[in-house]
């Protein structure tokens, strides 16, 4: 007894078996066809791989809104000394090489932070580009899409990108998505710059797919249909033709594994492309301090400012800000039989596995050393902007996170102001970790590595090693040498030691034997 939207996916002279009643279409709503045969028979693979309806995998294609009103394009934010292309060196040179030489259509590019990824992803798309073919560049959040924006423009010039570049992302309106939609459909963009859904982008005549800092969790999607952006990009390369190229300084353990295998092709970039050294990196041991600020990195706080430099404080706290921990021995409360961290419920007062319903309840004494002193660890980025304001009055601080940064172009204003020294210090949860070149920054500093842990998944271990090298290179980009400090409660813990020691491969081996280990 209602109006519902559907999709047309073909048309019939004869009427199907069975006894309904078929009604009128009230409405087309489309002038002309949004999706063609190349769509539906993606829309069918996701439909059967990710065990959702065929209406589901096409709802999550084709943009939604009202699809009469043809908007204006997106307006995005320029920041043009922000992203310099500057010409390629030796080793970026090489790597370039062996991309065009290569016979297998999956490659990556696995480098230092700030060893100039993007700089090979823009010579090889231009070059995909020159051939008539087209481009999908995809970025982890709408964040880093003005960059990468930018960057294209230094690269093919400013009226080449206003004439041939369409942007597909949640930040814009529903129409204006459905423009840019029609804009590729039509041949007249032949590149796309977009967050995960822009993998759809149904252009013809694809050549090139980048997955820029593949390793990101963002490139899962949360609801159904459940779909991973690299897995659609290479069935997307395997059916039309064309190259995926990916690139991190910390691959996901899959694209590793790939590595290692020969399932993917790809190169090593050793050196940053400003000049800049690695950063030393430093393990703080937080059972030793009173508060979540440490004595050294507070003083390091202060000696960075009158030094002239910056600092970013980083604290995830996505997820479980509490944690059941032992203040005499140490021990933490994980699952009996899937060996994940326990998620404290406060309502129901009860410890939960997320992977397996195991359920326990919180413990007054330590089950490991019988000791009374016990119980939950956690705070957030307002509890140390707090701390900030008290420590430093003086200082110019900014928080960055989700209740911060609702109100459309926050983030934007607040990162500006940063690369132009006009905020001391940088809070921010993983806003701050990835895609900013900051010529000033000194000192990164990360307040509570274990939170990441504490999170009721497999991949926990693998995060927060991620996060700590992502961070971590924010650090010393340019001339000057950069500090990080890695404040802890498990200074031990694997993830914490090689990504401290800025060990990359020695982690990714260990964790792979654990992986293997629990199948």
């Amino acid at each position: 007894g209602r109006a519902r939207e559907g999709f047309v996916i073909e048309t019939s002279d004869h009427a199907p078996p069975g006894d309904f009643e078929i009604k009128a279409i009230e409405r087309v709503i489309d002038k002309e066809p949004v999706f063609g045969a190349q769509t539906r028979a993606l829309a069918d693979w996701i439909s059967s791989l990710y065990l959702c309806s065929l209406g589901e995998a096409l709802a999550l294609m084709i943009p939604g809104g009202k699809r009469e009103m043809e908007a204006e394009g997106a307006h995005t934010f320029h920041d043009e000394s922000e992203y310099r292309i500057s010409s390629l060196n030796e080793e970026q040179t090489r790597v370039l090489a062996e991309i065009e030489s290569t016979a297998n259509p999956f490659f990556y590019l696995y480098g230092v932070t700030g060893s100039g990824k993007t700089l090979i992803f823009m010579h090889t798309a231009k070059r995909v580009f020159e051939q008539g073919k087209a481009v999908i560049y995809l970025v982890p959040e709408i964040a880093l899409t003005h960059q990468v924006v930018n960057a294209f423009r230094s690269v093919f010039g400013a009226a080449v990108m206003d004439k041939e570049l369409a942007l597909l992302h949640s930040g814009l309106t529903a129409s204006q998505r459905l423009t840019s939609w029609r804009r590729v459909a039509r041949k007249e963009a032949r590149i796309v710059v977009g967050v995960r859904s822009a993998v759809f982008a149904p252009v013809p005549n694809l050549g090139l797919i980048v997955i820029d800092e593949e390793h990101e969790t963002s490139y899962k999607a949360g609801s159904t249909p459940r779909y991973h952006a690299r897995q659609v990009a290479m069935h997307r390369i395997r059916e039309e033709g064309g190259l995926l190229l990916m690139g991190s300084a910390t691959p996901s353990l899959e694209a590793y594994a790939g590595m290692q295998s020969g399932s993917l092709a790809w190169a090593r970039l050793s050196s940053r492309a400003a000049g800049g050294r690695m950063p030393t990196v430093e393990v703080i041991n937080l059972t030793r301090e009173q508060g979540p600020l440490s004595r050294r990195l507070i003083r390091e706080i202060a000696a960075t400012k009158e030094s002239g430099g910056q600092t970013i404080l980083f604290l995830n706290r996505r997820g479980f800000s509490h944690f059941f921990r032992c203040h005499s021995c140490g021990y933490e409360m994980k699952c009996a039989r899937c060996s994940v961290s326990l998620t404290y419920h406060k309502n129901r007062e009860l410890l939960i596995c997320h992977y397996c319903g195991y359920k326990s309840k919180p413990a007054t004494v330590c089950p490991s050393c019988r000791s009374l002193d016990v119980g939950f660890l956690g705070f957030g980025t307002e509890r140390i902007e707090e701390d900030l304001r008290r420590l430093f009055p003086d200082y110019t601080v900014a928080r960055i996170d989700t209740d911060t940064v609702k109100k459309k172009g926050t983030l934007q204003v607040v990162l500006k102001e940063f690369k132009e020294g006009r905020i001391d210090i940088l809070l921010g949860t993983q806003m701050v970790a990835k895609g900013l070149n900051v010529r000033n920054l000194r000192l990164v500093g990360v307040v509570l590595a274990d939170t990441g842990l504490m999170l009721p998944d497999f991949r926990a271990a693998e995060r927060t090693f991620n996060l700590i090298v992502q961070v971590g290179g924010r650090a010393g980009r340019f001339e000057r040498e950069g500090l990080v400090l890695v404040q802890t409660y498990r200074p031990s813990h694997d993830a914490i030691r090689f990504a401290a020691r800025l060990e990359i491969d020695e982690y990714y081996e260990r964790e792979l034997a654990v992986r293997k280990e629990l199948s």
